[in-house]
């Protein structure tokens, strides 16, 4: 074949497999949207697990392939914490952490793609809340769910320096989403801010008034259908103020909760119910 004939062919050749690669990430891309939404609705948790490891892999590799995609991101964002919380943490704190970290850390990456960012997360807390008072609505997915990833890391590492000196900067990305969109998911803003008020001694600002003030809140805004809100309720309000009666209250709440209490979600309330299993069996060393 001639040179001149040989160089543009292959160019072409070359461009339409980058165009096929970003045809065929956009369109699996969206059908994992549609695999989400049918894995909120699973209610067995091993099948719920099973398929949640998996995907997450797969979307790892799409990530490798096309690493500023924003889709790909919150779903790895999503996924990696909430699969931390719902089927890891009882398990295993080390790998709780350690995907949590791993969703924070997509999240973060997502947030560089966001104009109040622009490619950089400043290392100095007032810099960084500075560019989070610059977030607009939009942005709230992106920010809830790296705030909530780098939470649960934070929840399991109280032993940990780096936890408490990024603790400043969680709080001031929840803040953030409580301004923007107060509803969102489920009003799961206000558990972050119950679970802090709740878990940490008044000398480092907790108040139990506080916490219970912002659980109701959450309760008010998913009308009481979020049942991962009575196991927040039980654990760092109920617990903290030495309330048995109402702590096996907020637990029988929940166990007796039909499975579709919150439809298109059986998923999280299939968890809920576990958590509450577990809580039940650890109450003597609570209390």
């Amino acid at each position: 074949m001639h040179a001149k004939i040989a160089v543009p062919l292959l160019f072409i050749i070359v461009m339409s497999g980058c165009s096929l690669q970003k045809f065929a990430l956009k369109t699996t891309t969206g059908l994992f949207k549609y695999g989400i939404e049918a894995l909120y609705e699973e209610p067995d948790l091993i099948i719920a697990e099973q398929a949640i490891a998996s995907n997450l892999k797969l979307l790892d590799g799409f990530y490798i392939a096309e690493p500023r995609n924003k889709e790909l991101l919150l779903m790895l964002t999503q996924g990696y914490a909430s699969y931390s919380l719902g089927f890891v943490e009882n398990k295993s704190v080390e790998r709780a952490q350690l995907f949590y970290l791993r969703a924070r850390d997509y999240g973060l990456d997502l947030l560089r793609l966001t104009s109040a960012f622009k490619d950089s997360i400043p290392v100095k807390e007032a810099n960084f809340l500075n560019n989070i008072a610059r977030l607009k609505k939009e942005d709230v997915p992106a920010l809830f769910w790296t705030a909530f990833a780098w939470a649960g890391w934070i929840n399991l590492s109280k032993d940990n320096a780096q936890a408490i000196f990024d603790l400043g900067k969680v709080k001031g990305m929840m803040k953030r989403v409580q301004e923007l969109d107060e509803s969102f998911f489920f009003g799961s803003v206000h558990l972050f801010f119950g679970s802090i008020y709740g878990s940490l001694p008044k000398i480092l600002g907790g108040d139990p008034d506080k916490a219970k003030a912002e659980f109701d809140r959450c309760l008010e805004i998913n009308q009481g259908k979020f049942l991962l809100t009575y196991i927040y309720l039980a654990r760092y309000y109920a617990q903290p103020t030495l309330d048995e009666a109402l702590f096996d209250k907020y637990l029988k709440i929940v166990l007796q909760a039909p499975e579709d209490i919150l439809p298109g979600y059986e998923l999280i309330t299939s968890i809920a119910k576990e958590k509450a299993q577990n809580l039940i069996v650890k109450k003597e060393d609570l209390f």
